[in-house]
């Protein structure tokens, strides 16, 4: 009988182990390359930051123990509560350390010292040397500081400001003679003295983009699949797609394969004219990734579109004609309708989509009849010099139906005396522009 011997004499399987030596330097000397585009900035963590409880930990007594046992007048019916309620005229002897906590931080800025007495207190004439904790131009800044706002304070409340509606009218008309005789090369900037104005514009409402409206995304990351460091011309014209999938709101984000059909696409798009027929080869936009909205602010008040027109150039590869005139130098502006900060979604296979789309195959059309006057409507309050009063009129109009509903009899007369419509539906009362705006 024939045994097979093992080539181990051992039960169980030795593992050799072949670790990598050490550097032989720092490993503060390797150098890695990286991009720093591809770190997130520190605001990112803001609202995680602002989310996170703080734990408050405390005793039962709040940090503050107190014993009442050491007052027997809270005890006692006829008790002498001298020592709760002292006489203001022999007040007892302020500890040095509390002396600091009588001063009023707006209007004393410096520590107290000193032997204490009633109702007086004497300053340090400088302030606490400590190079460890802080530096020492922030010492001195601090004190400037303190010293320029408490002026301003004391100036701002002599000078009372006179908000009357001839007073606006007054400042609005002295604005105007003030940019007429006012020099650019005496204006300065406020927060940096050496830069001076070299050209002054004018601002206006942009016509030619008011009916349209424009949210403004933010991406954590850059999006499409290039580096940061690589021009990428299709993310301009790029297509974000609204999507549902188990009650989960998102977005679809697509672009185009080339750069060569983004930027025919954009060229295009400038040249067209919005009754001008649908191409006849639509631009394919390919799906890249979902990216799911992080934070969504519904009123932006504060951020514009701006466009400096020098009234003079125009874009070669658009057409004069269909261009149109040009329009005179200024700066035109457009608002924000809303800001939302997008993240790249998780993939998830098991999520079931309602509609994706792989490539959206997109074309211009000529715009409805709805869609026509909904943009006259929109433009009319930058280009309509009666748009206020028009306004006025409808929402007169829309509240004078609301009380024909409600107050009108069957004759059509309104139980208070004035007449709405008659039975033919025929009305009779005229809407004052005072009744609108008021007497002023």
């Amino acid at each position: 009988m024939s045994f097979k011997k093992s080539k181990l004499d051992l039960l169980i399987r030795v593992r050799y182990s072949n670790p990598l030596p050490a550097p032989p330097f720092p490993p503060k000397l390797l150098n890695v390359p990286t991009d720093p585009m591809r770190y997130a900035r520190p605001e990112f963590l803001d609202e995680i930051a602002a989310s996170t409880p703080l734990p408050m930990v405390v005793d039962g007594d709040l940090g503050m123990p107190l014993d009442l046992s050491q007052w027997d007048c809270l005890w006692e019916e006829n008790g002498d509560d001298s020592d709760l309620n002292p006489d203001p005229s022999r007040l007892p002897k302020l500890d040095p350390r509390d002396q600091l906590l009588l001063g009023d931080p707006a209007s004393t800025p410096l520590p107290f010292s000193g032997p204490s007495t009633p109702g007086a207190s004497t300053p340090l004439t400088a302030m606490p040397h400590v190079p460890w904790l802080r530096k020492t131009e922030y010492l001195s800044r601090e004190g400037s500081t303190r010293a320029s706002l408490s002026q301003d304070l004391k100036h701002n409340q002599d000078n009372t400001i006179d908000i009357s509606r001839e007073a606006q009218l007054r400042d609005i008309d002295a604005s105007f003679a003030a940019v007429e005789n006012s020099d650019l090369a005496s204006l300065r900037h406020p927060t940096k003295p050496e830069l001076t104005a070299v050209e002054a514009f004018e601002i206006f409402p942009d016509a030619e983009i008011w009916a349209n409206a424009y949210d403004l995304f933010r991406f954590s990351e850059r999006p499409g699949d290039r580096p940061p460091d690589v021009e990428d011309p299709r993310l301009d014209c790029a297509v974000l797609r609204p999507m549902e999938a188990d009650g989960d709101h998102f977005l679809a984000y697509y672009l185009t394969k080339e750069d060569e059909d983004a930027i025919e696409f954009k060229r295009n798009r400038l040249a067209r004219s919005p009754d001008d027929p649908p191409e006849e080869e639509p631009t394919n936009f390919h799906f890249v990734r979902d990216y799911e909205t992080v934070k969504i602010e519904q009123e932006v008040p504060n951020e514009f579109l701006l466009v400096l027109d020098d009234g003079m150039s125009h874009d070669e590869d658009v057409d004069s004609k269909k261009a149109g005139p040009s329009r005179p130098k200024g700066a035109y502006y457009k608002n924000i309708e809303r800001k939302m900060l997008l993240k790249k979604k998780r993939v998830n296979t098991y999520e079931s989509y309602g509609d994706k789309w792989d490539v959206i195959k997109l074309t211009h059309t000529p715009m409805s009849a709805e869609e026509a006057q909904e943009r006259e409507e929109a433009l009319a309050e930058v280009v309509d010099p009666s748009f206020p009063l028009a306004r006025g009129d409808a929402d007169a109009d829309a509240e004078g139906e609301a009380d024909d509903a409600g107050g009108a009899d069957a004759n059509g007369h309104d139980p208070d005396g004035g007449h709405n419509e008659d039975v033919n539906g025929a009305r009779h009362e005229i809407v004052d522009a005072v009744d609108v705006f008021g007497e002023d």
